[in-house]
């Protein structure tokens, strides 16, 4: 947007489009690169002693410890197809060079909505970029770490009691596991966006608190839709940090909200009633709609 003869000028819809385009061009550059990194760059140093030699690239050994990790030695992974290795290969190499260019999105993100925003606005936008992007990482330890430990060992502990084979298509399990990193690294995100509507003036803390329940049952069944196999433990094992967010981002909006104008609240207006049956008026009537008598 910008300014003539004192006034703004509004630019058409697609205008504001290309403009994003441009700006997320970096990110897309960032995340390309990141990507193709994850594929190619070796783990170790063991390439410049014997460059004609097999390495393990980088991707190729944070898979293997997932596995590791997550999985108890019993349980063998399966390839559903041919070319499961190679899709798992590249979907992981996608995830994480999605997750290393998150901070550069942010930004991106940041400054396209820089010139909407006053100087005092945007003193405190950094401050949330830095802030989505530690709670989207922290989101997604907590899922590796913490999550995906109840989700895998909810699925295997029926093993036994059907009598199949501890065999694991080697799509669904790191399906399941990508899915629920990225997810739940952004349901921790949550509470910025909240901070930030409440920051602008879009919304108030006391619209939230006053819906309480529905927020959280519907974090619920968010965490039941981004846990769908972990059971009811999973489930309350995201849940409770989901819920610590959201009051803390409460408590931190109202400090904000200290500083906001108060919102002008709307006078109710009741429709005129009729002095003799007391039954309602049409606003731009005359006459009563139950007795028929006017009001004039």
């Amino acid at each position: 947007m910008g300014q003539k003869g004192g006034a703004e000028k509004l630019l058409p819809i697609w205008e504001h489009v290309n403009e994003l385009a441009k700006l997320l061009r970096a990110w897309i550059y960032t995340f390309i690169i990141a990507t193709i990194l994850f594929m190619v760059l070796p783990a170790d140093a063991s390439l410049l002693k014997d460059p004609l030699s097999f390495y393990k690239p980088l991707v190729s050994v944070i898979i293997l410890y997932i596995k590791a990790r997550l999985l108890p030695s019993n349980v063998q992974l399966i390839a559903g197809s041919f070319t499961g290795p190679i899709e798992i290969y590249v979907v992981a190499s996608v995830v994480f060079g999605f997750i290393v260019s998150i901070p550069v999105l942010a930004y991106e993100v940041y400054r396209f909505i820089d010139p909407a925003l006053r100087p005092s606005e945007r003193r405190s936008v950094y401050p949330f970029v830095s802030a989505f992007t530690l709670l989207f990482i922290a989101g997604a330890i907590f899922a590796f770490l913490i999550l995906l430990p109840f989700i895998v060992l909810g699925t295997l502990i029926f093993l036994p009691y059907t009598g199949a084979a501890p065999l694991v298509n080697i799509e669904d399990f790191y399906a399941l596991v990508f899915f629920t990193i990225l997810t739940t690294g952004f349901a921790f995100t949550l509470p910025v966006f909240i901070v930030l509507l409440v920051r602008f003036g879009i919304i108030r803390t006391a619209s939230i608190t006053k819906r309480r329940l529905y927020l959280w049952v519907g974090t619920y069944i968010l965490t039941a839709v981004i846990t769908p196999d972990g059971g009811p433990i999973a489930d309350l094992a995201l849940f409770l940090p989901i819920i610590l967010l959201l009051e803390g981002s409460l408590f931190i909006a109202r400090r904000y909200e200290r500083h906001l104008p108060p919102m002008e609240e709307k006078e109710e207006t009741k429709d005129p009633e009729c002095k003799y049956c007391g039954g309602p008026f049409d606003p731009a009537g005359v006459f009563c709609a139950r007795c028929g008598k006017s009001r004039l």
